[in-house]
Order: structure tokens, then C-alpha cells, then sequence
């Protein structure tokens, strides 16, 4: 039988971003530890009907407990209501579209596969709408892999929380003329986020619809990559206006953009595909910016987009200074190289389809 010792020292490791980093020990959520011969079930509590970051504990939870019992033990975390207000008190805003009326465009950017650099693109696009004037702000859905801290030198960024009790509202990270939100701000380094379809797809909704983000000309949605239920929950329960596919121009990427854009034309979720980016369109050495080699191919890209009706919004070269600016967490659209120009027109491009 498990030992509860190990147990609880699993669960002192869990920390809520938003008391203090106390654990919830500390905090008192804990509210049973049960345990029989091949598993254990933990109950967490919270006083509030809406924690912002109730979804977040439950997966942390869950990690910390994998990562600490032998392989193979059974782990189970659910959480109850304790000591919720009267009725009187409660209040009246709830998870709605509330927090996204002041958004003129909410744009998807998927890829049918990883690997691709989706995520590059998602940030370099965001920060060169912003340079060009474009108030911009970008929620990271990949809530397995969260890339956006790492590549906007943000790591250790704590987004406040404020608004009404019971309704309480993230405040996005702003830099680089954008404003960031990422489950990854909540997360340790390294912390794997071991998370259900649904609790996958209620976390995503927090990162969307439970966040100020005022005014804005763009929101930008760094979608996971393939398809499934986060996909289909998002495009469902948040009004994206449509996608803008990202694929490299190998054979092996061409074949999953078709699933891609087939899942935001199925008749269920009807959105447009605004246009496909091809990145890593070629190889451009540093000290030679004219030539480029074709490492993946030659025009894949633009083949695949004619052969199913999409624009070509851009092609990204491969170059060692964006993967350089991604790791240091300074955007290469920031620069006034050509790979900065590059995510520039891809920018002019996408807004002058949009305003």
C-alpha cells in the first residue's frame, strides 16, 4: 500500500501561483487521502466556485503524484466545493465572451502536425502585427507544450489576478507590444501538465475567457497541433473568426495539412482557412542572404494551397537567428533582418485580408 508520507511530500510540492506560493498544505485544500492496494485518491478542496486556477492545481496535482509514487500506481484527483458563498454573494458573471467584446479578430494558428514551427510563427506574427500598429495579444492553447514564456523571455512571469470574488480575471504579461497569456506562466520549469481531454479543454477556456484583454485589433490562438477535442471544444465555445495553417514544405507535413483544413471546413465547425505559411521555406546562410537551398523541397507549399483553394500568406526562411531569437526570447520580427521582414509581410498579408 502506498505510504501517505510520500503522498503528502508529493503534495507540499504543489504551489498556488496566486497565495503567496503557499502549497496546498498550507492552504488547507487537501481534504482526504485515500489509498488501497494499487492506487491512491486525493480530494482537493476550494472555497471558491470558480478558482482561476482550479484546473491547473488538479493537473499539478496528478504530476506531482506520478512523479513521485512507483511506476504503475493508480492516481486519481478530484476536487469538491467547501464552504462555497451564499447565494446572495454569488455572483453573476460567469466564464462568457464577456472579456473578448473589445476583439475585433480571433485567428487560430494550427498545424496538422508538430515540428513545423507553429509556434515561431505564432509569436513572430503576433509582434510584427504590433509593429505595425496593431494592438495584439496571443493566448497560448498548447496547454501540453507551452512554448510562449521560453520564446518571449517571460519565464517567471506571474500574471495578477483581480476582479470580483468568484469571478476573478487574469491580467495578460505584456511585452513586446503584445499581450501574452500562457498556462506555462503557472507551470514549473520543466513540469509535465498530465491532463484529461476535458480538464485539457477547461484549462484552455481559462487562458481565453478568463482574461482582461481590453482592447484588442488581433487575438492570436497558438493552437496544439492535429486535431482533436481542444480543437473542436475551442472553435466551438470561442467565436475564432478562422485559421491560418502553418506546415514545413516536406512531403511528410504536406500530407497533415489536409486534415487540418478539412477539420476547420467540416460542416460541425465551418471556419475559413485564411491561408497556409510555409516555414522553413528554404535555407538562407548568414553571410550569404542571397542564395537560398532548398533543404525540405522546392514549392510544396504553394502546391498544396493551390490544390486546396487557400492562399499562400508567406514563406519563412530557415535561418539560424530565428531558432537563436526563440531560445533567447527575443522574436526575430523584431529585427530589421530578413527573417524579420519576412514575418513583417506575412503580417501586412494577413491584416490586409482582416481590416
Amino acid at each position: 500500500m502506498t505510504d501517505k508520507n510520500e503522498i503528502l511530500a508529493a503534495l507540499a510540492e504543489v504551489r498556488h501561483p496566486a497565495k503567496g506560493e503557499k502549497n496546498l498544505l498550507e492552504l488547507g485544500m487537501l481534504q482526504s487521502v485515500d489509498t488501497d492496494s494499487d492506487g491512491v485518491k486525493v480530494v482537493l478542496g476550494f472555497p471558491k466556485r470558480r478558482d482561476p486556477l482550479a484546473e491547473y492545481l488538479i493537473g499539478a496535482t496528478r504530476a506531482a503524484l506520478i512523479r513521485t509514487l512507483p511506476e504503475g500506481t493508480r492516481v486519481q484527483v478530484e476536487s469538491v466545493v467547501v464552504d462555497p458563498a451564499p447565494e446572495k454573494k454569488k455572483s453573476t458573471k460567469e466564464l462568457n465572451l464577456d472579456q473578448l467584446a473589445e476583439v475585433g479578430h480571433i485567428i487560430g494558428i494550427a498545424s496538422g502536425k508538430g515540428g513545423v514551427g507553429k509556434s515561431t510563427v505564432a509569436v513572430n506574427l503576433a509582434c510584427a502585427l504590433a509593429r505595425l500598429a496593431y494592438k495584439v495579444g496571443l493566448a497560448d492553447a498548447d496547454v501540453y507544450g507551452p512554448s510562449v514564456p521560453v520564446m518571449t523571455g517571460t519565464e517567471g512571469y506571474s500574471p495578477a489576478v483581480g476582479g470580483e470574488e468568484g469571478a476573478e480575471l487574469f491580467t495578460p504579461v505584456e511585452k513586446y507590444g503584445v499581450k501574452w497569456m500562457s498556462v506555462g506562466y503557472f507551470a514549473e520549469r520543466g513540469q509535465a501538465l498530465i491532463w484529461r481531454g476535458p480538464m485539457a479543454c477547461s484549462a484552455l477556456k481559462q487562458m481565453i475567457l478568463q482574461v482582461e484583454w481590453g482592447e484588442l485589433d488581433f487575438l492570436l490562438i497558438d493552437m496544439p497541433p492535429g486535431t482533436g477535442d481542444i480543437h473542436i471544444s475551442l472553435v466551438q465555445e470561442i467565436p475564432v473568426e478562422g485559421a491560418v495553417i502553418v506546415t514545413t514544405p516536406q512531403t511528410v507535413a504536406l500530407a497533415d495539412v489536409e486534415k487540418g483544413v478539412n477539420m476547420f471546413r467540416n460542416k460541425s465547425i465551418g471556419k475559413p482557412i485564411f491561408g497556409l505559411v510555409e516555414n522553413m521555406a528554404w535555407f538562407t546562410p548568414a553571410e550569404h542572404p542571397d542564395e537560398k537551398y532548398y533543404i525540405f523541397g522546392d514549392g510544396g507549399g504553394t502546391e498544396m494551397a493551390a490544390q486546396l483553394g487557400i492562399d499562400i500568406l508567406g514563406q519563412i526562411p530557415l535561418v539560424q537567428s530565428i531558432r537563436e531569437g526563440g531560445d533567447e526570447g527575443t522574436p526575430a520580427a523584431l529585427t530589421d533582418r530578413p527573417d524579420g521582414k519576412a514575418f513583417l509581410e506575412l503580417a501586412r498579408t494577413l491584416a490586409g485580408k482582416l481590416v
